[in-house]
């Protein structure tokens, strides 16, 4: 079993950075993929990066690339998304997520570990 724990949301005006951490924890923990989803009220989860743990190669949606960035340390076993120049519409609770083995995914139904997820709210 794999224990993901978010840290690092909190309230921010718009323009602002935030860096939230994911730490895993459980036996023997691998990963092939790391992403972060988030779900703002009202509307379905969606896919926002992701990280190839092996490797590194980076994955994000459209809407965050160029101001938001995810990394890992392996060593930590610990994933980070680095969040700048935040905008109102990136207002959610957002979730780290594992994926055991397979090519990076955007689908949340093909990740086995999930976060209890973290706030990020940002004032207009």
């Amino acid at each position: 079993q794999v224990q993901l724990v978010e840290s690092g949301g909190g309230l921010v005006q718009t323009g602002g950075s935030l860096r939230l951490s994911c730490a895993a924890s459980g036996r023997a923990f691998s990963s092939s993929t790391m992403g972060w989803f988030r779900q703002a009220p009202g509307k379905e989860r969606e896919f926002v990066a992701a990280i190839l743990w092996t490797g590194g190669s980076t994955f994000y949606a459209d809407s965050v690339k160029g101001r938001f960035t995810i990394s890992r340390d392996n060593a930590r076993n610990t994933g980070y998304l680095q969040m700048n120049s935040l905008k109102p519409e990136d207002t959610a609770v957002y979730y780290c997520a594992v994926r055991k083995s397979g090519w990076y995914s955007r689908l949340e139904e093909n990740y086995d570990y999930w976060g209890q997820g973290t706030q990020v709210t940002v004032s207009s």
